[in-house]
């Protein structure tokens, strides 16, 4: 019986996680789950599966929680609030898995602590590997954890891969494996299509409903601007030790080839299946073995046409600005997530135009120095410094748009 953390139990990630484990009662069980501030979801998930912990992010939504399970007598559930509960809950002894599921880099410290003790971690959080992929990977090499990719494309990537690859990424260069290429596929969003001219009136509620997937809205406007496809660049090149030069984004708007990985033998290995998280997450819980997801099995016949196209970088320049970022390298990543985290929210609560996004971003990566990755806590003051800036950007947008 496996002990299973989850961090950002009431996201997209999260609800899906929980539906595969509620499938497998004999196997998994919810030891903690962990949200943001959404009190009335965390109830339910409480109520149904009597996890040991709740975490909550602070101490009002904590005691809320709190407050209500109380009318629940038989609620073994202890509540937390704040920081130090993530903490806890990620790197408790009884706890085998953690599913790290937090969007932003609020998740990157628990991961961390998943990490530094030896969890088999089930990474859906791009953000630890963007903001400090070299110095997490060692990490995982150090304290021996299990890492597994749960973001669809990567665990495409990690199915497609040999077992002695998958085992030890480092161990050889991706060349002497074979692997000449990694085509990481994306919908495009829903804006694939849409005339450039038009770009400027994008509204959010426009932005966040995606063709093919479900998901929260920051995850969804990333998807609209294709900056998920740059976070996923830069964490694939973290996570298979492959240099960016050998990583091809390809559009596929039918979502239906999750990735695929090139040999030098002319092979080229593709991971198939409908469009829902349930397939990679038992994927990586029961990894190296196979449970069942729910997910309705793939019908080719009825799919019956697969379309690929090159994403074009003046489209969607917020590709580009990742690359980039990559090859710089230092805290150049960690500058581009802060900008980019702080750029969308000002979209989602309308204070910036959807274009602003990468153009606030390509600004704060210009004026914020990088500095070399060496430590944890450099990777974190350029990041405070992003925000700060990319946040004094985001309220000169926002004045000029209100005259």
């Amino acid at each position: 019986m496996q002990q299973i953390t989850i961090l950002g139990a009431t996201g997209s990630i999260g609800t899906s996680s929980l539906d595969v484990i509620s499938q497998h009662p004999t196997q998994y069980s919810v030891y903690a789950v962990t949200a943001n501030t959404n009190v009335e979801k965390m109830l339910s998930i409480c109520q149904q599966y009597q996890p040991r912990y709740a975490v909550m992010s602070d101490k009002d939504s904590a005691q809320q929680l709190k407050l209500l399970l109380n009318g629940s007598p038989s609620s073994p559930t202890r509540v937390i609030g704040g920081q130090q509960g993530l903490l806890e809950v990620a790197s408790h002894d009884e706890v085998d898995t953690v599913i790290a599921a937090i969007v932003g880099s609020v998740g990157l410290m628990p991961t961390l602590a998943a990490v530094r003790s030896a969890k088999r971690v089930l990474l859906a959080n791009k953000e630890s590997l963007v903001m400090m992929g070299d110095l997490f990977m060692k990490e995982v090499a150090q304290h021996k954890a299990l890492l597994i990719p749960v973001d669809s494309e990567h665990n495409a990537i990690f199915q497609c891969l040999s077992a002695d690859y998958v085992a030890n990424p480092y161990a050889a260069n991706p060349g002497e494996k074979g692997i000449t290429k990694i085509l990481l596929t994306g919908s495009g969003g829903p804006f694939r299509e849409l005339p450039l001219n038009e770009f400027d009136a994008v509204t959010p509620k426009r932005a966040i409903t995606h063709p093919n997937w479900s998901m929260g809205p920051k995850i969804s406007v990333d998807s609209a601007t294709m900056m998920n496809k740059g976070l996923e660049l830069i964490e694939a090149c973290w996570l298979f030790d492959i240099d960016e030069k050998n990583v091809d984004i390809v559009l596929h708007k039918q979502s239906i080839i999750h990735s695929m990985v090139a040999y030098n033998d002319g092979s080229v290995l593709a991971q198939m299946g409908n469009p829902d998280m349930r397939t990679p997450i038992a994927n990586a819980l029961a990894w190296p073995n196979r449970i069942s997801s729910g997910v309705e099995p793939l019908d080719l016949i009825q799919v019956s046409q697969l379309d690929f196209e090159t994403a074009d970088e003046k489209r969607f320049p917020c590709l580009k600005l990742a690359r980039d970022a990559f090859k710089q390298g230092g805290t150049s990543m960690a500058i581009l997530n802060a900008a980019n985290e702080v750029a969308v929210d000002s979209f989602l609560n309308k204070q910036i135009k959807f274009t602003d996004i990468p153009k606030l971003i390509d600004n704060t990566l210009q004026k914020i120095p990088s500095n070399a990755a060496h430590h944890l806590d450099i990777i974190l003051d350029d990041d405070r410094r992003a925000r700060e800036f990319s946040s004094r950007q985001s309220d000169f947008h926002s004045q000029r748009m209100s005259r």
